[in-house]
């Protein structure tokens, strides 16, 4: 029984359309033919070491909370901040209140102010308990006349407690103590029908046999939490009807926690390095300030991010330094590799080699372009067969950055200009052509141009020569890109690639309609000496992204990719396809050191494109604007304080005026309060360039069912 979306089927069509049996790509010939050995599984703790972990883990309640709250064990807080009298107020007017009672109680009990308290006492009492004539009668007139000074005593003691506040001492102070000294109770274990560990969905739907199998291994230390989001992954597959119900029954209670695997075989990541849930997928990526500024309801509280808002996608800006890579992406990445190993996520990671995205022993696939160790290639067109449609992903990857990139044309013009080509090849070929082909004919060179004609003409395709027929009337026409596009292309036909993007047949490389099956793909870009193709290579990988996920056919594996800087990849088409991919159950994460690295009048709508927005430290004034505009405004009440000197017109006021200067220092003044409600910015250019501390970020949130969050002051290293 395989996990959702991990079917024999699907892997049999995996290796098919070039993804392999691990979702990944069939190796190049000139590389090692298979990837490093791992194991079949993660290595197990020993019966029994964490069985008590991940019970506590599991029975941990985790209520509704709202957009980005860390959902694990978190209590509630009130919307409002209640009144909090300050600490040397509430103990000096505690103690002001037990004197004032205590000296009430003297006065009462001396007779200074009378003996008529003491009447209730005598209208009440038997006069022979008030002059005892016997011994018993002594007694009861005894425990009369001392209950009731408890009676007065105690409401004298009560008002006082009520007046000096002493209720809030306790809470605040007096009970946290005592349960801090108090040991433990243990934790008791919730009711079979209740407890999430016996599996009771299962054994309502008739699979008692699995839920017993995976209780026992629960109970002896062999689940982990990916172990047990696996299989409740499964489950849903179940109850859809992907999967039957006796398959699923007999492989769980056959393999226990180990059934329903991953294609790889692995149940865990090699290491950690963020705080992860899987029970809500959500990953911790640090807390909420206990800042004025943000909501009280958020102060002090983790904030973590989960399908349910990286399916928004998401934008962080920040310079280098500001903890994007190590306190955002890798974080999100790693959470998204744990849901691929729970068969829920599909993940794609694009950054430059060496950026700190985790180890090869954290991915299925890991394309390191440029590098002749590199054990997977990378498909230039996508996995596509339909000339139009590899015509638009390569178009928008070649010169979707340039706004005009040549006078006269458009990027509907350089998609037209490539389908002339790709088509035709195509038809006589069976495959497109490779970087150098494609560059030569491009260039317009007639031996290929050439030869091209001859083999259409011998097939009979005269369709496809009406189309080579209009390329080379464009050829040296003042308004043709096909020179644009042979300069983009020769960016590619470079030494370094010269084993990379094969069309031959020889190879399949690694596609993005791979996005099919739960697997984990790093991309890594040429840097040194390739900036330029690796801007192209990241646009293509983002076309290539936006493209397969809308045409994939199991839309409930959520799909993200992950790219470290964005730099050169925004483009008018990228932001369309970035706005599509949440109704196509996908999302985007992206990074950029400044918003000067987008053109200008695509940072509005990249900003609106996205649901999730993070300013980071450090950030300059004009990106600090971009992020005001796109947050609006609030309305606020506003205090405004004035101090009015007292004159004191009596001798005796001036001498008790001047007596309050000197003990003070100040002269005596009226204050004057004026509250009115005013619209500011949530958080201001100025604000958000020089008041963010180091490690810290203002982070906004939007649901994919449309649930906002203010922006928030969050400090990354909580």
């Amino acid at each position: 029984m395989d996990t959702e979306g991990t079917s024999g089927a699907a892997r049999e069509r995996g290796v098919r359309d070039g993804t392999g049996a691990r979702g990944a790509a069939v190796p190049h010939p000139a590389r090692p033919v298979t990837p490093p050995p791992r194991p079949a599984h993660a290595p197990m703790a020993p019966p029994g070491t964490g069985a008590e972990v991940f019970l506590r883990w599991l029975r941990t309640p985790r209520p509704a909370a709202t957009p980005g709250v860390w959902r694990f064990g978190y209590v509630p807080r009130p919307e409002e901040e209640p009144e909090v009298t300050p600490t040397r107020q509430l103990f000096s007017g505690a103690l002001i209140a037990l004197l004032a009672g205590w000296l009430l109680w003297s006065l009462l009990w001396n007779g200074y102010l009378g003996w008529y308290w003491m009447w209730p006492y005598y209208v009440l009492t038997p006069e022979a308990w008030i002059k005892p004539e016997t011994g018993g009668e002594e007694v009861a007139g005894a425990i009369a006349s001392y209950a009731y000074y408890l009676l007065v005593g105690g409401g004298i003691m009560y008002a006082a407690g009520r007046g000096g506040r002493w209720p809030e001492i306790w809470r605040r102070f007096i009970r946290p103590a005592l349960r801090a000294a108090r040991p433990a109770a243990p934790e008791r274990a919730p009711a079979p029908e209740e407890d999430p560990a016996t599996w009771p969905q299962l054994r309502e739907a008739g699979a008692e046999a699995a839920a017993e199998r995976l209780g026992a291994d629960a109970r002896a230390g062999l689940m982990r939490d990916v172990d047990h989001a696996r299989i409740a992954r499964a489950w849903q597959g179940v109850k859809r009807g992907r999967h039957s119900l006796a398959a699923f029954t007999a492989a769980v209670a056959k393999e226990g926690a180990a059934a329903c695997p991953h294609p790889s075989g692995t149940r865990d990541l090699p290491a950690r390095a963020a705080r992860h849930d899987l029970a809500t997928a959500q990953v911790r990526i640090g807390s909420a300030a206990d800042d004025e500024r943000n909501p009280y309801a958020y102060r002090g509280v983790g904030l973590a991010l989960g399908p349910d808002l990286i399916g928004t996608s998401l934008l962080a800006v920040g310079p280098p330094g500001s903890g994007k890579t190590g306190s955002v992406v890798w974080p999100l990445a790693e959470s998204l590799c744990l849901g691929a190993l729970a068969g829920r996520a599909a993940v794609v990671v694009v950054g430059a080699a060496g950026a700190g995205l985790g180890g090869q022993d954290t991915y299925d696939v890991v394309v390191r372009v440029g590098s002749p160790d590199s054990v997977y290639d990378l498909d230039l067109y996508g996995g596509s067969t339909d000339p139009d449609e590899a015509a638009a992903v390569l178009a928008e990857a070649l010169v979707g950055d340039l706004a005009d990139p040549h006078p006269g044309g458009d990027s509907r013009r350089s998609t037209t200009v490539l389908a002339q080509l790709l088509g035709p090849y195509h038809a006589v070929h069976g495959r497109f052509p490779s970087v150098p082909e494609l560059r030569r004919l491009l260039d317009g060179a007639p031996d290929a141009l050439g030869a091209l004609r001859t083999a259409l003409t011998d097939a009979g395709h005269h369709a496809m020569l009406r189309e080579l027929d209009a390329r080379e009337r464009q050829l040296g026409h003042p308004g043709d890109v096909g020179a644009v596009l042979a300069d983009r292309v020769a960016l590619l036909d470079r030494p370094a690639f010269a084993s990379f993007f094969d069309t031959s047949g020889a190879t399949r490389p690694f596609s993005l309609r791979a996005l099919d099956h739960p697997v984990r793909v790093r991309v890594d870009l040429p840097e040194r000496g390739h900036a330029d193709a690796s801007r192209i290579l990241a646009r293509l990988v983002l076309a290539q992204f936006t493209a397969s996920v809308a045409v994939r056919e199991d839309r409930s594996l959520f799909a993200c990719l992950v790219l470290d800087d964005a730099t050169g990849t925004i483009t008018p088409q990228a932001v369309r396809g970035i706005q599509r991919l949440r109704s196509a159950n996908a999302g985007a994460v992206l990074t950029l050191r400044t918003l000067d690295d987008v053109p200008r009048p695509l940072r509005s709508p990249l900003l609106g494109a996205v649901g999730c927005r993070m300013a980071l430290s450090g950030l300059t004034p004009w990106d600090g604007q971009d992020f005001a505009e796109v947050w609006g405004k609030e309305w606020t009440e506003a205090r405004d304080v004035t101090d009015r000197q007292i004159i004191a017109e009596t001798p005796a006021g001036k001498a008790l005026h001047a007596v309050r200067r000197v003990i003070t220092g100040r002269a005596p003044t009226a204050r004057a309060v004026t509250v009115r409600q005013v619209e500011r910015e949530r958080w201001s250019a100025s604000d958000l360039a020089h008041a963010v501390p180091p490690g810290h970020a203002v982070l906004s949130l939007t649901t994919v069912r449309g649930d906002h969050a203010p922006p928030l002051l969050v400090d990354l290293r909580g």
